[in-house]
């Protein structure tokens, strides 16, 4: 049997050891391929997002990248909150779960958001206070980025 110090070593958390899967290329493509920009940040978080349109159904997709690690299958709320209004997202599937990248030691979380048509302008808008990402376990409170 054949050791390797690198592999021990990985073994034990130490992620400057770990050989890089093709799981860790695929997220490390994603980081590095997305279109959208900064939407909100966290403390430990940064959220990209932008709204699509498919079949006349409309979807707000975030992706989160950061310290936010969840497997649910009980889907998730967004929360908006601005001066004039307060909007509430849900889910457009109730099972997702985030992907762990060893080499940048982060999680990517992508998530869609139903939304309506007339709703999609007012998540433009610079007066929005706060947004709140709730899961059956954690809440996230992000702050609008101001690029």
């Amino acid at each position: 049997m054949k050791f390797s110090i690198n592999k021990i070593l990985a073994a034990f958390g130490n992620t400057n050891e770990v050989e890089q899967t093709p799981i860790d290329n695929f997220t490390e493509d994603i980081i590095n391929i997305i279109d959208d920009k900064a939407f909100a940040v966290s403390e430990q978080n940064v959220m990209y997002a932008s709204d699509k349109e498919l079949g006349g159904y409309f979807y707000f997709t975030t992706i989160i990248i950061g310290s936010f690690k969840i497997k649910t299958m009980k889907g998730a709320k967004l929360n908006v909150v601005a001066d004039d209004f307060n909007l509430e997202l849900k889910t457009d599937m109730d099972e997702f779960e985030s992907d762990h990248s060893n080499v940048s030691n982060k999680y990517i979380t992508r998530i869609d958001f139903q939304i309506e048509e007339g709703d999609v302008s007012k998540l433009k808008q610079s007066n929005i206070k706060s947004i709140q990402l709730v899961t059956n376990k954690k809440t996230l409170e992000f702050k609008l980025h101001q690029a």
